[in-house]
């Protein structure tokens, strides 16, 4: 007896029918969108209400660091993903084209919009004439911010060479900066504040930047059996980066947050509702990974994980955008 492949499901209409996961993917989708309302809309959402005035500014050094967090995900997480292919036997030597450039010429304009701004005194800079570039020398914020400009400039540099494996190192040069400028000396415990920024910072970058990379090289290996290989690799190691993720983002949050007052906090400040709008997101990202593990396991056909892990990727820069608005809020006073 022969086998024949069954027939398409269709409509009354004669039409295909619309595959579920499809529509899942829609639904988790929209959302997302709704919780990242906040974030989009800029930061005056955020401050209705809780009687705190908006600093000059915000919106655009949000979008900056929005912008600053992008280009130091994808780098990494080509660097990250290249390293998991090359530990698969029979992986085909092609990869996708590196944006990687293009990613640190982004980084670094960004870098140099953000140390305009501290270098007039963490205000957005009117002209030329109200930049103090040699004052960026004379403060810790200021040396951190030319150091990220650097470092992006000597990252692009290494991309464009003939071993663009050692962009790694300035590119922790920038994750060190943005730890160390998230948390100034005056505050509590400074150095463990910034401990977690470092593992939260790099974690997601991995996690954004890898996923993005890992279906890019997905598409590029196009009937391969390494491809599904590659993606079930990545998804073991993203699951201890959720894992980190989650952890110093807590304690990060309870260390800016009395214990008692979180809940009052987390709607009636600027900070607390994007920080919650940022969970929700993430929770809606977790949900989405999850699903694609699933598939990737138990399908009949393991790329079927794709289409739930492109919406994952799409979720994850709904995150770092929230992430860059975040950075620009207030924090809340903490007696």
């Amino acid at each position: 007896m022969t086998p024949t492949r069954p027939k398409s499901r269709t409509t009354g209409t004669g039409r295909h029918a619309t595959p579920s996961g499809t529509g899942r993917t829609a639904a988790v989708l929209a959302l997302v969108a709704l919780a990242a309302l906040i974030p989009v809309l800029g930061p005056s959402p955020a401050l209705r209400g809780t009687g705190e005035a908006e600093a000059p500014g915000t919106g655009g050094i949000a979008l900056l660091r929005a912008v600053l967090f992008a280009a130091l995900s994808m780098p990494l997480g080509e660097l990250f993903v290249n390293r998991l292919a090359h530990s698969l036997p029979g992986a085909p030597p092609e990869r996708p084209r590196s944006w990687s450039p293009q990613a640190a010429g982004a980084g670094f304009a960004a870098a140099l919009g953000l140390a305009s701004v501290v270098a007039t005194g963490n205000l957005v800079p009117d002209g030329a004439a109200d930049i103090d570039v040699g004052g960026l020398y004379a403060s810790r914020d200021g040396k951190l911010a030319l150091l990220e400009v650097n470092a992006f400039l000597a990252a692009g540099l290494c991309a464009l060479s003939r071993r663009p494996g050692s962009q790694v190192w300035p590119l922790a040069a920038v994750v060190v900066a943005e730890a160390l400028r998230a948390h100034p000396t005056t505050e509590y415990s400074p150095l463990l504040g910034s401990a977690l920024t470092l593992v939260h910072l790099t974690c997601a970058s991995l996690w954004a930047g890898g996923l993005l990379y890992a279906l890019r090289t997905l598409r590029r290996w196009r009937g391969a059996e390494a491809g599904p290989a590659l993606l079930g690799l990545y998804a073991r190691v993203a699951a201890v980066l959720l894992a980190a993720l989650t952890a110093t983002g807590v304690c990060s949050s309870l260390r800016r947050m009395e214990p008692g007052t979180i809940a009052d906090q987390l709607t009636d400040t600027a900070y607390g509702r994007v920080l919650l709008a940022k969970v929700v997101l993430v929770a809606a990202v977790a949900a989405l990974a999850l699903w694609a593990r699933i598939r990737l396991s138990r399908a009949a056909d393991p790329l079927t994980a794709c289409p739930p892990a492109r919406a994952e990727v799409v979720a994850l820069g709904a995150v770092v955008a929230v992430s860059g608005l975040l950075t620009a809020l207030p924090v809340p006073i903490r007696w």
